[in-house]
């Protein structure tokens, strides 16, 4: 079975937080794997690693494990502009990549997590089209589920610098896109978000995160940290593994950025592979599920605080 192997750090921390059992990992792949055989509407990846993924980020439940993996392909074929033309080499994701707005720092967290900084890259609020930078996130969190183990057995901490955020950026957000955004982030991604730290943010941003807050659940809104400069962020988040605009000591942004483009375009034949999996709610058991099911906007708003 071709799976990487687990460092001794790795696997005794994955035995603790996940119920990772190596004795039981075998059986529990085929049974995910013999299940998804049996679900006409998937066209899903079987490959062990890709499904030991989705088993870490659900903690070895099976019921929760077989949940996840239909939700996310479900998402994959209900979302195409999210989830097509995922092409790293098409000018529009080059863009995005060579400006930096999303980079996996190189060095983990004292916690062991990886860590991914953020930037609202450019001030012109037209430049780039807000479904490309989300896309573009998510092809950032498929890249991690499948090279970076640190990512589901330690999780995630995202930093988000909003220097650059003004109050036209707020145009191209609707309450539409936010909801399916965090929908497909907390019901079909296995990742493990440990904290998200937004730093710098202007007030005139806070109407648009407070809108995003509503669609997240508790156990995320807590793990969420809003600071007013870096010196704050520092207090959480290790400045030696920042980059060196930032004060800290992993190089300058304009190297980190370079090496990332090459680790992402090295694995454009993953992406380009996958645009063939997904969902087909023709042939799902029972009732489709349609876009309202999926996304709808009812019920999914607490007050807001605009201030």
């Amino acid at each position: 079975m071709d799976i990487r192997p687990l460092s001794p750090e790795l696997l005794e921390v994955a035995k603790r937080d996940l119920n990772e059992d190596p004795d039981r990992r075998k059986e529990d792949l085929n049974y995910i794997k013999e299940w998804l055989s049996k679900q006409p509407h998937l066209r899903p990846r079987t490959d062990p690693q890709w499904l030991l993924t989705f088993l870490r980020g659900c903690k070895f439940s099976l019921e929760r494990t077989k949940e996840k993996l239909d939700n996310y392909y479900t998402f994959k074929s209900a979302l195409p502009e999210l989830f097509r033309d995922r092409d790293p080499m098409r000018p529009e994701l080059q863009e995005i990549i060579k400006l930096g707005f999303l980079i996996p720092l190189p060095e983990p967290d004292d916690q062991g997590r990886v860590v991914i900084l953020g930037r609202q890259v450019s001030e012109d609020p037209d430049k780039i089209k807000l479904t490309e930078m989300f896309k573009y996130n998510l092809m950032l969190t498929d890249y991690l589920m499948s090279h970076d183990d640190r990512a589901l057995v330690y999780g995630t901490v995202s930093i988000m610098d909003h220097s650059k955020s003004t109050l036209g950026h707020m145009k191209h957000f609707s309450p539409s896109l936010m909801k399916k955004l965090a929908t497909v982030f907390q019901d079909g991604y296995p990742i493990r978000p440990k904290a998200l730290h937004h730093v710098n943010m202007p007030s005139s941003f806070m109407t648009i995160f407070n809108l995003f807050r509503t669609f997240m659940k508790e156990k995320i809104n807590k793990r969420t940290h809003l600071h007013e400069n870096v010196d704050s962020l520092c207090q959480q988040v290790p400045r030696r593994i920042l980059p060196k605009e930032y004060g800290g000591d992993a190089g300058p942004i304009s190297d980190l950025i370079e090496d990332w483009r090459k680790k992402l375009e090295a694995h454009r034949g993953w992406y380009l592979e996958d645009e063939k999996y997904g969902c087909d709610e023709k042939k799902r058991p029972g009732k489709p599920k349609t876009h309202e099911d999926l996304f709808g906007l009812e019920g999914s708003f607490r007050q807001l605080n605009v201030d």
